[in-house]
Parts: structure tokens; C-alpha cells; sequence
């Protein structure tokens, strides 16, 4: 199962209206590369393979992962962060092994 906070849904709501998406569908995978192995990217997709995609639901944001990338992030919960100089999505997956430096990979 993947989670999403309150505020990550609220972020997402807002982004979508504000930049006239028209949907409050978000894709979650994991990608090759980085220093640690694989990464964890997060963009706006309407289009949900109900063959192939498991989702889940929170307060109208449904969250989409594809079966490579679930087997990574079975657990995940997404957060969004405000700082300073702005902010963004963190994820936080309890399978995870490592990381690098600055934090855009994991290992497994």
C-alpha cells in the first residue's frame, strides 16, 4: 500500500488547480539511476492501466504505481515538506536500505 499525508494531497489539489491540470491523479515510480541505484519520481498522469496499475485513494487524490515500481515502495508513505526556499514531496519507504548524499537515490 502506498500513503499519502493530508498536506501532500492538499499540495497536489493546489498544483493541479493552479496550473489547470483538470485531474488530481499522481504517478508514483521508480527509475534507474542516481548514486544509489534507483530514484523516486512523482508527476501528474490521467491515464491509469487497471490491468497492470495498483491505486490508492486519498481525499480525492488517487495515487498510481506501476507493478516494477510497487515492489519498491510497497509501504511508502508521501509527505510534502515547506522550507525556506521553497518545498517538496518526501518519500518515506520503510524497505529502503540507503541513500546518497543528496537524497535523490536509494538502494535496496
Amino acid at each position: 500500500m502506498i500513503f499519502i499525508t493530508e498536506k501532500a494531497a492538499k499540495k497536489i489539489k493546489a498544483i493541479s488547480d493552479d496550473e489547470d491540470i483538470g485531474y488530481y491523479i499522481i504517478r508514483i515510480k521508480q527509475i534507474g539511476g542516481g548514486c544509489s541505484g534507483m530514484s523516486t519520481d512523482l508527476f501528474f498522469d490521467e491515464t491509469i492501466n487497471l490491468d497492470t496499475d495498483e491505486v490508492f485513494e486519498l481525499d480525492d487524490v488517487k495515487v498510481v504505481v506501476d507493478q516494477f515500481s510497487f515492489q519498491y515502495l510497497d509501504g511508502t508513505s508521501v509527505d510534502y515538506e515547506e522550507h525556506d526556499f521553497g518545498g517538496g514531496f518526501k518519500f518515506i519507504n520503510p524497505i529502503l536500505q540507503s541513500s546518497c548524499g543528496c537524497g535523490k537515490s536509494q538502494g535496496f
